[in-house]
């Protein structure tokens, strides 16, 4: 892929993400932060793609999904008011839909469309499909990563902004700001288990899920990333101080750093 191609993504990107600005600030401030992860989704893809070594044109073809991996978002917020699909659409089809419509990858080869859309259509469900493998499996798997990388950036930026000031709340709150975590949503924390979005009851909930994702996420250079960056620790500051989130705690911390001390060699991927 030429860096041509990208430079034309990129600019197809900003006008089709411009034409849905309009005079309600709510919504604006919602696609704006959208649209900057979008772009932040990139420099985290960046990183996994120098990081563990991937070769020149597949790193293009994730650059490109990492743009665009969040496309259906805009549409969905517009229509719906919420960036919740269970109360409106499935973003990742979505997303896949307008692609399809906009003809947007049509110059593209045939089998990295399809590498692109696929990513885009799994890189919010809860567990990718049985059987990928190979390229799709790979690309899934480093937007599933570069994704979770800035929306924890998000969230802990978010947090503490709401906590000095819950007030001046810009942004949506999907679920109400109660004091406790749900004892299903703490029981799968402790197992180890992915949390299914449909669980959650209160926002701790919400940050429980984000802990969690932990155990979805594919190479060692994000998890290392999440720890230097300090995004696990951010969390739990905002999670009540009772025993069973100590446990939680403990429980995350000793998962991350047992398998970014069992990486006894730097990540590398020969595809």
């Amino acid at each position: 892929m030429e860096q041509e191609k990208l430079q034309e993504l990129e600019l197809w990107f900003n006008n089709y993400v411009s034409g849905f600005y309009g005079s309600d600030e709510y919504i604006n401030n919602n696609l704006k932060l959208k649209e900057e992860h979008s772009r932040r989704t990139c420099q985290e893809m960046r990183y996994l793609i120098k990081t563990l070594g991937l070769e020149d044109n597949l790193g293009k073809v994730a650059l490109v999904t990492a743009l665009l991996h969040d496309v259906g978002r805009f549409e969905q917020f517009v229509k719906y008011r919420t960036y919740n699909d269970f109360k409106s659409v499935n973003h990742c089809l979505l997303g896949v839909k307008v692609l399809r419509e906009s003809k947007v990858l049509e110059d593209f080869d045939p089998a990295q469309r399809e590498l692109i859309e696929k990513a885009v259509e799994y890189h919010g469900i809860k567990e990718l499909p049985k059987g990928l493998n190979g390229q799709h499996l790979l690309l899934s798997q480093l937007i599933r990563d570069a994704d979770k990388l800035d929306v924890l950036y998000v969230v802990t930026e978010y947090y503490a902004r709401y906590k000095n000031n819950p007030e001046d709340l810009i942004f949506e709150l999907e679920f109400p700001d109660l004091p406790e975590c749900s004892s299903q949503v703490v029981k799968a924390t402790l197992a180890g288990q992915r949390i299914d979005y449909s669980c959650l009851k209160t926002l701790n909930d919400m940050r429980l899920l984000q802990l969690a994702w932990v155990y979805d996420v594919n190479f060692t250079a994000t998890l290392r990333r999440i720890r230097q960056r300090g995004f696990l620790e951010k969390i739990i500051e905002f999670l009540p101080k009772t025993g069973k989130i100590l446990e939680v705690k403990k429980a995350i911390f000793e998962y991350v750093d047992n398998r970014i001390g069992g990486d006894s060699q730097k990540e590398r991927l020969q595809i």
